[in-house]
């Protein structure tokens, strides 16, 4: 009798797990000054002369990352326009911009791979960009960090 209690117990066991698993891929997320930010949308291009462009969104926030090209490595921010993060957060007032550039703000972006064949792209990035908005109710500098983008698409058509 006790056998067949274990028996029951156990088919009871198995049949009530359930793999409830989720993948998020591709992804866009990071820290957003120290509180969690995912994209609900992420795009990658490349340009004819090479540079890669990877936009992600949200409701109401884009933002940019922007390297001189797909090659896996990593750049650095804050010391040239070819290389560069923007945040861009839309509301009711209009558009407050952050962004990195020649001598403003710092940062990385490390690209980790990029596959043509199946044309993602997946690194990490790390930045503090500038407000480009005088008098802005907003802080003077966005902070991002903990950044993972992963097999964002690359669309060759935008």
């Amino acid at each position: 009798m006790k056998k067949q209690f274990l028996y029951l117990f156990l088919f009871i066991v198995f049949i009530s797990c359930s793999d409830n698993v989720k993948f998020n891929n591709p992804a866009f997320e990071g820290q957003k000054d120290n509180l969690f930010w995912r994209a609900v949308n992420a795009r990658a291009s490349i340009s004819a002369g090479g540079s890669l462009t990877i936009e992600a969104y949200t409701k109401n926030e884009v933002v940019t990352l922007k390297t001189s090209s797909t090659n896996a490595q990593t750049y650095p921010l804050g010391t040239s326009t070819s290389k560069m993060a923007t945040y861009v957060l839309t509301g009711s007032n209009g558009a407050i911009t952050f962004s990195t550039g020649i001598g403003i703000g710092n940062g990385e972006i490390v690209v980790e791979e990029y596959d043509a064949i199946n044309n993602t792209v997946t690194g990490t990035f790390k930045f503090n960009a500038e407000n480009n908005e005088i008098g802005s109710p907003e802080g003077a500098i966005l902070n991002f960090q903990h950044g993972h983008f992963y097999k964002v698409p690359i669309v060759t058509n935008l």
